[in-house]
């Protein structure tokens, strides 16, 4: 007999304790990324208030002992009766699901946080909450214990300022690791500062005395060239902003001499990185801007036809609308779908673009005469990818000779390991599953893509072998992530420089042609073992140095052998199908997109033209370094 399905299995979780049961739901994950999401929920709420045009300072403070505080000097969260719930509005706000004043349009115009789940969801998950409130004259303070009221509102003195400070820290029982990590909150700070044009944000870091004010008088001008620095642009970025049917557009944009089409969107300062249609809207006007010019200026010759794609090659882009009712993907707000906003943008762009392109003849033809490059390097692309194919080297079922496949037709089951070298490939093909996991080992360093154009890609061998294997095509006439034969993609390089060297130039090459597949979570970099310590017959394996260090204490002296590994082609197959390759004990890192902007501005700095800004990166970057060989 099962168990009995009455009325009493029926449990209804009351308050937030919903939001502690299942947080995931609510701010994606409990790892790091969700940590730095309660900051980004409390931020938002000031930021609304720059947005109704009441706050021009926010200061974000991590303290010293793993809290957070969000100061602001907006009107402050209302601390009068709530006149159904018959407690303070501050209390409701923190303790209640899908409360707040975004869901009218008295208040907020315009808010990133339309679901009214934001700071109660914070309260929810922090071990303790404190509510700063200044407003008409007085300082209120509430406290909150994970989500539920500790103290009454209490009214604390008089004050001349107005705001709001919160200050919390994670709930220990919730997240597997509270550290606060400075560099992921200041890319999301600067961010913020771009694109709300004279906001000032503040971020103070108690724990090494960081300071850094966030304020930028060309709000998304100065954004885009922040995101082109280091390359050499065409012209200044051309800014257009207008404001239709209750929506407010904002775009900037400028080419540089590079191959790389970098577009960033938002809604609502929200970073819609799956795109949506206001980004749809965007790239349609500027296609037929372009054209429309082109073709006027007579400078479409030899038979030449321009695609959007053509005319997005060395583009760099930020998209910005304002919209009273955004409609997001869920809480994590990736893709808008509001179909008004790409008939907005789309007429925005096209009226002043086609405005400026006339008045501007000197910054349009170079933008044409890039254009018209990209598409004669793409007419050549397209025939290298059809001798490709002929020659069963993308889209065919040949597969390229050096893969050692996998029986699996499950993609969802299918592993494939991306090696160095010949002698790597032998001990994995050797130590796999030859059931779900394929290896491909390649020779040598691929190209570095960063420098190169889609046509001379498609050229180099190994690169054409690599797409090949995955199946998933290349370039927006062909590539589609469903298409991918396996669903995680393991790079398996060596522990030195030139492993490390490999590592980037396939991820760069990732990110820049097949960025969807690190998006669906497909990507992955394996943990091969350093050392391998011999006790006389017990081996134990060390993937750092530190572990080394804590096995070394333990012995208090005992004689072992060390063995370290600078290549995996040093393992035997059993060896690396232990360290690396078994599920069941492998440590595998997946790839993820946690701030397009910032990857985009690591690929640039490492795999660019611009020595300088390496050379600066590897300076402020060393410290980290945990095992370097030279």
């Amino acid at each position: 007999m099962g168990e009995i399905y009455d009325a009493a299995q029926i449990h209804v979780l009351k308050g937030l304790e919903a939001v502690r049961r299942r947080p995931a739901m609510y701010i994606g994950d409990i790892s790091t990324r969700g940590v730095h999401h309660l900051v980004y929920e409390v931020v938002d709420n000031a930021i609304d208030e720059a947005l109704a045009g009441y706050c021009d300072r926010v200061v974000l403070t991590i303290h010293s002992d793993d809290t957070v505080s969000v100061d602001d000097n907006g009107r402050g969260i209302p601390v009068d009766m709530h006149p159904t719930e018959k407690r303070s509005a501050l209390e409701v706000v923190l303790t209640m699901l899908h409360s707040g004043a975004k869901f009218g349009h008295k208040v907020y115009q315009i808010s990133g946080g339309l679901h009214g789940v934001g700071v109660s969801v914070v309260n929810a998950l922090s071990e303790f909450l404190v509510a700063e409130v200044f407003r008409e004259g007085k300082a209120y303070r509430m406290e909150f214990e994970r989500g539920k009221a500790k103290t009454r509102l209490k009214v604390t003195k008089k004050t001349k300022r107005q705001g709001t400070i919160i200050t919390f820290k994670p709930d220990g029982r919730i997240f597997k690791e509270i550290q606060f990590k400075y560099d992921i909150l200041a890319a999301r700070m600067r961010e913020l500062a771009y694109l709300n044009k004279n906001l000032a944000i503040v971020l103070v870091d108690e724990r090494s005395n960081k300071r850094e004010t966030f304020r930028y008088p060309n709000g998304l001008a100065d954004f885009v060239s922040y995101l082109d620095s280091g390359r050499n642009r065409l012209h200044k970025p051309i800014v257009i902003e207008d404001k239709r049917n209750g929506m407010e557009v904002g775009v900037a944009f400028e080419y540089n001499d590079g191959f790389v089409e970098r577009i960033f969107s938002f809604a609502n300062t929200i970073n819609t990185h799956e795109g949506g249609t206001h980004l749809s809207g965007f790239k349609s006007a500027l296609t037929r801007s372009i054209n429309d010019y082109a073709r006027k200026a007579q400078a479409l010759k030899d038979n030449v036809e321009l695609t959007g794609e053509d005319g997005r090659e060395g583009l760099t882009a930020v998209v910005s609308v304002k919209i009273a009712e955004p409609q997001f993907e869920g809480q994590t707000k990736t893709k808008l779908g509001n179909s008004e906003a790409r008939s907005v943008v789309e007429s925005v762009v096209n009226d002043k673009l086609s405005g400026f392109l006339e008045e501007n003849p000197r910054v349009a033809n170079k933008i044409v005469a890039k254009v018209v490059a990209a598409a004669k390097a793409r007419a050549a692309a397209r025939k290298a990818r059809e001798l490709a194919r002929r020659r069963s080297l993308l889209e065919s079922d040949t597969l390229p000779g050096k893969l050692a496949d996998c029986s699996s037709e499950d993609p969802a089951e299918s592993e494939l390991f991306i090696v160095e070298g010949d002698s790597a490939g032998g001990s994995a093909k050797q130590g796999r599953d030859r059931r779900f996991q394929a290896i491909l080992p390649l020779r040598g360093k691929i190209l570095n893509v960063e420098k190169s154009g889609l046509n001379r890609v498609l050229s180099n061998k190994e690169i054409r072998t690599l797409i090949s294997a995955i199946g998933a095509g290349i370039s927006e006439d062909d590539f589609d992530p469903a298409k991918a034969r396996y669903h995680k993609i393991v790079i398996m390089t060596d522990a030195d420089v030139d492993g490390s060297h490999i590592r980037t130039l396939l991820l760069t090459f990732l990110y820049r042609f097949m960025r969807a597949l690190i998006e669906a979570g497909f990507i992955y970099i394996a943990q091969p073992p350093l050392y391998r310590v011999k006790q006389g017959k017990k081996e134990r394996y060390c993937y750092n140095e530190e572990e080394l260090a804590d096995f070394s204490r333990e012995q208090k002296g005992s004689k072992f052998d060390i063995q370290r590994y600078k290549g995996l082609g040093e393992m035997n197959p059993d060896q690396l199908w232990e360290t690396t390759m078994d599920p069941d004990k492998r440590t595998l890192k997946r790839v993820t997109m946690e701030d397009a902007t910032v990857a985009d501005n690591v690929f640039k700095t490492l795999m660019g033209d611009q020595v300088e800004l390496r050379r600066q990166f590897i300076e402020e970057n060393a410290h980290m370094v945990e095992n370097l060989d030279v």
